[in-house]
């Protein structure tokens, strides 16, 4: 319930303030689990990256937000889970994969920082494809966060990484860089586009 409002307060948000419009969401899967993969530029990317989609997105946050009083009966209601700082933990792994495995959708900044807030490292977002067996979807923030000035998300067709499956650390390399290249080529193209 919570998380409904959030999104359609978000949604009326970015769009009235930064004219926010989408691209691509046929691209995303109905059902089944997806690992959004963006670029990070703004503390906003993860209610932006989410908020016009239909489908509930989960994403990590830092531990110590969940120390805050009133954040820390918001974050786990609108779908944002513990991370501590200076490395992912197996909790936060297998809480990932848990999410995936009952086919939700995880967000992750696989840069990391803004341009390792909401990362999970480079390397993450490709482990737990390749062990989950999730949909990559690639997405591009695209804007300043410049009031009134156009903004927007472009989702991406699937990165398909079954030729990495099993492949060990290499593939796993191969896989990051595939997914990080494809969003690097979206950012590029659709802001060259503005």
């Amino acid at each position: 319930m919570l998380y409904r409002f959030f999104r359609s307060l978000f949604r009326v948000i970015f769009r009235i303030l930064f004219r926010l419009r989408a691209e691509g969401m046929e691209n995303i899967p109905r059902s089944g689990p997806v690992i959004l993969c963006a670029n990070h530029t703004s503390n906003g990317d993860p209610p932006l990256l989410g908020c016009l989609m239909e489908r509930k997105v989960h994403y990590m946050a830092k531990a110590e937000l969940f120390e805050v009083p009133v954040l820390s009966y918001i974050l786990p209601r609108i779908a944002a889970f513990p991370v501590k700082r200076g490395g992912v933990s197996k909790e936060s792994i297998r809480l990932s994969l848990d999410l995936l495995k009952e086919g939700n959708v995880l967000g992750i900044f696989p840069e990391g920082t803004r341009s390792n807030a909401g990362g999970m490292g480079k390397k993450g977002a490709a482990s737990l494809a390749l062990k989950s067996g999730a949909t990559v979807i690639p997405a591009a923030i695209v804007g300043g966060y410049k009031v009134f000035r156009p903004m927007k998300v472009v989702y991406g067709p699937p990165v398909d990484l079954s030729e990495f499956a099993g492949s060990g650390s290499e593939g796993l390399e191969q896989a990051t860089e595939k997914i990080m290249t494809t969003i690097r080529a979206m950012v590029k193209q659709h802001e060259s586009k503005r």
